[in-house]
């Protein structure tokens, strides 16, 4: 649920209220002794930032997992470079006779 910001034309107080998208719009100050018409701002808005299950997992790795990873790529990049500079073996033709 977002936080609505608004603004009292008579007091000219700002306050925030935490609302759901569903709710109306608020009319009057929520000040008891003021009572005066409110206008709801424009926020900029804030980031969101997803976490936990559902969401991309690679996102937001830590530095010892990203280490970890890189170590294993590094390993795999050795090992194949390491299997490339074996000498083919030859192969035999055999005729059929």
């Amino acid at each position: 649920m977002p936080t609505y910001e608004y603004y009292c034309e008579k007091c000219e107080q700002t306050f925030e209220v935490f609302q759901s998208m569903k709710d109306r719009k608020l009319k009057k100050c929520q000040d008891k002794n003021c009572g005066g018409v409110v206008e709801r701002l424009l926020g900029t808005g804030a980031g969101v930032i997803f976490k936990g299950s559902g969401f991309y997992e690679t996102d937001y790795r830590s530095d010892s997992y990203k280490a970890g990873a890189k170590a294993d790529a590094d390993k795999k990049k050795s090992s194949s470079d390491s299997e490339n500079k074996k000498p083919k073996a030859k192969k035999n033709k055999k005729k059929d006779t």
